[in-house]
């Protein structure tokens, strides 16, 4: 097989995706930037002990310990890397990445690329490598946002979150993204039209996402709970010091290297025919 055609598929999927994928990460940029200026803002009037008083007693009850670390100068820089909005997006657009092999077919754009000397397992292995890159840029983008933010914005006297804190959520939410392109992928390797690809994974996903929260405030979901991919992000564990668990990293890893394979295969004995 040549490995022209293999590079030129890539490279237009990454060209098609070039848009929303640097629109996503200047805006996560420029987010960051903005959470350091209202850290910085908080910090300075001097309010963080006001704004405990606000917050509902249920959520004192869930967060526990941890929210002394939330109403600090550091734990209003990192919220990004764990608010339940920009996970969403961010997770929506690992999603819209991992399944344009869903649309290629219901185009039959699909059988012009097999029509090449190109192998079948190259539309998946494009799709994985077209995922890394689009999650390590946006997440980059994120961590320079913070980093900018930071060398600029921050109080002298402020304590600010360390490169490893920063570095850890990072890492965290990358994997939980990358987890979802992977079930994402897995779906869109068997349909028909990317329609159906997407809004499956993303029910699944919102599924996924409630049971972890159910689970965490009532205790006979608990068990259940834990099928949930979103039950190994800890933010938390990491924003009160701790280390981002090996535990959760190779849950993560392993529902996404399921995924791929499963792409693989179903891929592999699918008719494309359009």
């Amino acid at each position: 097989m040549s490995g022209r055609p293999s590079f030129l598929l890539l490279a237009y999927s990454l060209k098609r995706m070039r848009t929303i994928l640097l629109t996503m990460g200047v805006l996560l940029c420029a987010f960051q930037i903005l959470m350091v200026a209202v850290a910085r803002a908080v910090e300075r009037s001097g309010t963080f002990a006001q704004l405990s008083v606000l917050i509902p007693p249920f959520v004192r009850e869930l967060l526990g310990p941890s929210i002394a670390m939330f109403l600090s100068f550091a734990g209003i820089v990192c919220l990004g890397y764990f608010h339940v909005a920009v996970m969403g997006s961010l997770v929506g657009l690992s999603i819209a990445v991992a399944t344009v092999p869903a649309s290629e077919v219901e185009t039959g754009f699909m059988d012009l690329i097999l029509s090449r000397p190109l192998a079948r397992h190259w539309i998946v292995t494009r799709s994985i490598i077209a995922a890394v890159l689009s999650i390590a840029l946006v997440l980059g983008l994120m961590v320079l946002g913070t980093w900018i933010g930071l060398e600029t914005l921050a109080p002298s006297g402020a304590a600010r979150p360390s490169v490893s804190l920063i570095g850890s959520l990072a890492l965290n939410l990358g994997l939980l993204l990358l987890c979802w392109s992977a079930v994402a992928l897995a779906i869109a390797a068997a349909a028909r039209r990317r329609s159906v690809a997407g809004a499956s994974a993303g029910v699944l996903a919102l599924v996924a996402f409630l049971l972890d929260y159910l689970g965490r405030l009532w205790l006979p979901l608990e068990s259940l709970a834990r099928l949930s991919p979103f039950r190994y992000f800890s933010p938390l564990d990491l924003m009160m010091g701790g280390r981002l668990p090996l535990k959760n990293v190779a849950v993560l890893l392993g529902i996404t290297l399921v995924g791929f394979l499963a792409a693989y295969v179903l891929f592999s004995r699918r008719d494309i025919s359009h």
